[in-house]
């Protein structure tokens, strides 16, 4: 009995938490960054990705909150703007490590931050192989990471930059239901397979 008091209590505390910050339970109902997919074996995916706006900040404080706070209208033009998943992480395990929120596609002119701390940017059109993951946040030298690189040598990808990790649930949901995903930029032709691209 006593641990259905306790999952009662976790499940509470969540419902509060979205309430108080506005956020979703679940990553259903937000617009997700665009792609299409060009090849898949397995539990890799080769996606083209359009070019992307973002708002970012470094990886450390309270980060998260500091872009939460600019889609929560802490902004120039104290604009409410929509949550979207996912959050992404570049340099990961670097002191270059930022936290993006993608921008929703229904927002060309995004308004300026109003934290010195927050910027806007663009990440360029380009390809990336991906593979998802379970479990809590890695780095680039974890399993998932680790894994994609040995697949994208296995094929002969090219690999064309550090890993980009992609987060699409609130921090509440257990991590084994979680959606994770790693990147790695790579070049790709199309109309190439997966198996053919030795």
């Amino acid at each position: 009995m006593k641990w259905r008091w306790i999952l009662g209590a976790l499940l509470g505390l969540a419902v509060m938490a979205g309430l108080v910050t506005g956020c979703q339970l679940t990553r259903a109902g937000y617009e997700t960054a665009p792609y299409r997919v060009v090849s898949r074996e397995g539990l890799v995916e080769v996606r083209a990705y359009p070019a992307l706006r973002v708002v970012t900040t470094p990886k450390e404080g309270d980060d998260f909150m500091r872009l939460f706070r600019y889609i929560s209208r802490g902004n120039a033009a104290a604009e409410k703007i929509a949550m979207t998943t996912p959050v992404f992480m570049t340099g990961v395990g670097s002191a270059r490590e930022q936290m993006a929120f993608v921008l929703p596609a229904s927002l060309p002119n995004p308004p300026a931050p109003g934290n010195q701390a927050v910027s806007l940017g663009e990440v360029p059109a380009g390809t990336y192989a991906v593979r998802r993951f379970r479990g809590g946040t890695q780095d680039a030298g974890g399993p998932a990471a680790t894994e994609l690189r040995s697949w994208m040598s296995e094929r002969q990808l090219p690999i064309g930059g550090d890993p980009v990790f992609a987060y699409f649930d609130p921090p509440w949901i257990p991590g084994f239901l979680c959606r994770n995903e790693v990147m790695i930029p790579t070049r790709w032709i199309e109309g190439q397979s997966a198996e053919t691209a030795r």
